[in-house]
């Protein structure tokens, strides 16, 4: 048989090539949305050169924040949404590549809309608390306490249920079809919606623990592809609960030994400041009234 025969679609060669181009382009879409991760990883580490990657660090202004948050989710959530992506891509290969990429902008779409109610958020905590959350008061406790929340979270139905989603592609996409291009828009927005159920918790713990630092992004990402990808799933839900209920009691009881974990500047000057100040018990006439005299 020559390489110009036209297969059969019923034929066992016609199934095979099939099959195989359906394999390429689920590859070819697993591999595009990796490199755009990849990208999105170097974009944020780009951005962020520089700036403060300490919990409570100024988010700027709305505008930018939401440009580096959309980027941010891109280099997070991409790695562990290609399997549903590429699957649909499959499901939808006569349609060419523009829908799966659709299914992927009405992902970002939502995380987008949640990043900005975080800045909300954010910033009304700032204006009604504010020096009540600064690292040296009550901030750290804070800080605890969100990802103790975070880690209670983990153990929650509500949170299987979405994990649960997120975890059956197949499942999910059969039970949400829509189609053209208006419903890829629609069901990317859908399954962002579970994925933002599943993971609002761990998103929560990243402000807590520095929404600006590269170190904490990258731990947050493991955690979240951990449990959508590996197949024990209670065993990555409740190991994702232990590491943030450590990392709460350490946040609170000993922040300077937590590796990666950025202490606020302010909060150190503050303690260096309370440290140096001069006891209110310092006896009349001794070198501490007289430093000048302490210094000859």
């Amino acid at each position: 048989m020559s390489a110009s025969t036209v297969l059969r679609p019923g034929s066992e060669e016609g199934e095979f090539t099939a099959t195989l181009k359906a394999v390429r382009a689920e590859l070819a879409m697993v591999a595009v949305f990796l490199a755009a991760a990849g990208a999105a990883w170097w974009s944020t580490a780009d951005r962020m050169a520089g700036m403060d990657a300490g919990p409570g660090t100024d988010l700027g202004a709305v505008g930018w924040f939401s440009g580096v948050w959309v980027v941010m989710m891109a280099a997070m959530m991409f790695p562990s949404l290609a399997p549903t992506t590429a699957l649909y891509a499959r499901m939808t290969r006569r349609r060419g590549w523009s829908r799966p990429l659709l299914f992927g902008a009405g992902y970002l779409l939502v995380w987008g809309a949640a990043g900005l109610g975080a800045y909300g958020v954010f910033r009304l905590g700032k204006n009604v608390f504010g020096g009540d959350l600064a690292w040296h008061t009550g901030g750290r406790w804070f800080a605890g306490g969100v990802l103790a929340i975070a880690a209670i979270y983990e153990l929650t139905p509500l949170k299987d249920v979405c994990l649960g989603k997120c975890r059956s592609p197949l499942g999910f996409l059969l039970g949400t079809w829509r189609d053209g291009n208006r419903g890829a828009l629609e069901m990317g927005s859908k399954h962002a919606a579970w994925c933002l159920g599943c993971c609002w918790a761990l998103m929560a713990g990243l402000f807590a623990l520095g929404v600006m630092s590269l170190t904490w992004m990258a731990l947050i990402a493991a955690l979240i592809a951990l449990e959508k990808t590996i197949p024990w799933r209670r065993a990555a839900t409740w190991g994702t609960a232990g590491v943030l209920l450590v990392l709460a009691i350490a946040v609170i009881a000993t922040p300077h030994d937590v590796p990666g974990l950025v202490i606020p500047t302010g909060a150190q000057h503050a303690m260096h400041s309370m440290m140096a100040k001069p006891s209110s018990r310092t006896p009349k006439g001794s070198a501490a009234e007289f430093p000048a005299v302490a210094r000859l």
